[in-house]
């Protein structure tokens, strides 16, 4: 499902301050929310349960952070009101917005913290280990990362949202040593 606005494919978070903006967990939902359709200030208060004012400080960060943008407008007596999307339908979090020591760490941290139960709702989840060439990796990545591209892109319905996270990661894990040739 597409938002009702043009936005690009991606946008790069390449800063601390915007690693600080986006990781903030009201302007997650925030952004969350519009990629769906665009959101007036007022909207985005009432469906968080949030003060206009606050809402309006939160947006008008991400907006200078460069992951909102208007994207139209429309009166409302004699005010204009302003309708806000994202800028970029992915944030890509640069190796140089990141803390020393923990990259990807948050994302799997925050998988763990916002995941709830629910009756009759399964959690579906896996960790595999292997031993392959740096090469294999980025190709494997690159087919998880569509993957996760097209759940963003779903239809939306239910009443749940659910999450999608994924890490390839180094590890400590051991790994047995080539078999010894049989010389006899």
């Amino acid at each position: 499902m597409a938002p009702d606005y043009d936005l690009d494919d991606e946008i790069h978070a390449e800063t601390s301050a915007q690693l600080k903006a986006v990781a903030d967990p009201l302007r997650k939902q925030i952004l969350s929310l519009v990629l769906e359709r665009a959101a007036t200030v007022t909207e985005l208060a009432e469906t968080l349960d949030r003060p206009k004012s606050s809402m309006a400080y939160h947006v008008d960060q991400l907006v200078e952070m460069g992951f909102l943008k208007v994207v139209r407008t429309r009166k409302v007596r004699a005010i204009e009101e302003r309708f806000y999307g994202r800028v970029g339908r992915v944030i890509v979090i640069g190796e140089s917005a990141m803390p020393t020591g923990t990259r990807g760490r948050s994302f799997l941290i925050e998988a763990h913290n916002e995941a709830i139960d629910t009756e009759g709702s399964e959690t579906h989840s896996t960790i595999r280990h292997a031993r392959i060439p740096e090469e294999r990796r980025e190709e494997f990545w690159k087919r998880v990362a569509d993957l996760a591209d097209e759940f963003t892109t779903l239809e939306r319905g239910g009443d749940t949202v659910y999450g999608f996270v994924a890490s390839i990661y180094p590890t400590d894990h051991p790994s047995l040593p080539a078999p010894k040739e049989n010389n006899a």
